[in-house]
């Protein structure tokens, strides 16, 4: 088979999965980048559907694999020097949320994909069972995100548009100016860590039943959020495990 071209209809469907949410929700599809991240989708019971291999690239085993054209790949791709295979995996994950989550990690309208990623790696990291976004938050099926979690989006559940009042969980609300410092803090039972916008904090209509702080000595207001919810995450895991 001849390798495509940037015109064929599969690399502009490739194309559409990089660039639109819309896209990624309507096909229930998304685009991980590099042939690490390919086979830990594969490990991990993800069903991946097709492959796109630049020219010299070596496929993941077990993958379905198409051959690009020289050039294409650098005109798909979300990033500037890009990975030479490119796969194609569906949004249905092997493990469904838990119906009773202990552990959640509440992104409430977290807007940056690097932010994203790494609140989710983290979250994975210290035993979180569930990543639940508010309306709002960004598409955690975006490149970026996915990258940014280096692979933590195939091992941990993550749930979307959610209302965090209905995950049956206390919410604790994380904050630069209230709240008793996070290491005093109870974090024993079914808790859900809630991370804000790094511009706008938690939002007004998301209902928090406490709030915890994390105290600092420097002049800097607040922490980058996914450096909050990594403090925070490992407190939880710390607490539980005594």
């Amino acid at each position: 088979m001849e390798p495509l071209g940037f015109t064929h209809p599969k690399v502009q469907r490739l194309r559409r999965l990089v660039g639109r949410r819309s896209s990624r929700w309507e096909e229930q599809a998304f685009v991980v980048e590099g042939a690490t991240l390919i086979a830990e989708a594969v490990d991990a019971g993800w069903d991946v559907e097709l492959q796109f291999a630049a020219p010299g690239a070596t496929a993941v085993d077990g993958v379905p694999v198409v051959h690009l054209a020289s050039g294409v790949i650098e005109r798909v791709a979300s990033t500037e020097h890009p990975q030479p295979l490119i796969a194609v995996v569906r949004m249905s994950a092997p493990v469904p949320p838990p119906a009773q989550p202990k552990r959640v990690m509440v992104c409430a309208g977290v807007a940056d994909p690097g932010n994203l990623g790494t609140i989710m790696r983290s979250a994975e990291a210290a035993g979180s069972d569930l990543v639940a976004l508010t309306p709002g938050s960004v598409d955690p099926y975006s490149p970026k995100v996915v990258r940014a979690s280096a692979g933590a989006i195939f091992h941990v559940p993550v749930v979307v548009d959610v209302d965090p009042g209905t995950l049956g969980v206390e919410l604790i609300g994380t904050s630069s100016h209230q709240g008793e410092p996070y290491r005093s803090a109870d974090l024993h039972g079914r808790v859900g860590i809630v991370i804000g916008s790094e511009a706008h904090g938690v939002p007004a209509d998301v209902r928090i039943d406490r709030w915890v702080t994390i105290p600092h000595a420097g002049r800097s207001e607040s922490l980058n959020a996914a450096m909050a919810a990594t403090l925070l995450v490992f407190e939880v895991m710390h607490q539980q495990s005594r």
